[in-house]
């Protein structure tokens, strides 16, 4: 895996850093791993601040796993079908150094405490738009949507599927 930095914007709130350098820490460490205190380092502020900006560590995580999957873009396409979206969204090439959901999720499979948010994260920010955009499928088949896409992003993103790293 390339060495990834995620460079401050110069218009970027403090608020904004934190999130950068938790998606970052996020990326490579496992949840279990990564606390409060790495990621106020990492950006030089205190712990107290990062709190006070998140609420908690499993809040920064979700926000970090949602920044990262940028899921608003997969529901608010105009024009193309919702199967299209997810195909080009999941088959697309990521930049050298972009984060994607799925690096952060991968780094965080055994923890109990992550797996709760990432439900909670599949919950709310992909199976409820889903549903809502498409109202005759059901919850579990938004589900199961949800499953072929991540599997699909780990053999391209993880294991380097050469079939789905071709164009």
């Amino acid at each position: 895996m390339p060495n990834r930095v995620i460079r401050p914007d110069a218009n970027d709130t403090t608020r904004d850093r934190i999130l950068k350098a938790a998606i970052l820490r996020f990326s490579t460490h496992s949840y279990d791993h990564t606390g409060l205190r790495d990621i106020a380092a990492d950006v030089g502020v205190d712990m107290a601040y990062v709190h006070r900006s998140f609420g908690s560590k499993e809040k920064l995580f979700y926000e970090a796993v949602k920044a990262s999957g940028k899921p608003d873009l997969l529901f608010t396409e105009e024009g193309e079908s919702l199967s299209s979206v997810l195909a080009k969204h999941v088959l697309s090439r990521k930049g050298v150094n972009e984060i994607g959901a799925l690096d952060i999720v991968v780094q965080s499979f055994g923890s109990p405490a992550a797996s709760r948010v990432l439900n909670e994260f599949l919950e709310e920010d992909f199976i409820a738009p889903l549903v809502s955009k498409l109202t005759m499928v059901p919850k579990r088949r938004a589900a199961l949507v949800a499953a072929f896409l991540a599997g699909v992003g780990i053999l391209k993103d993880v294991i380097k599927a050469e079939t789905l790293l071709k164009d």
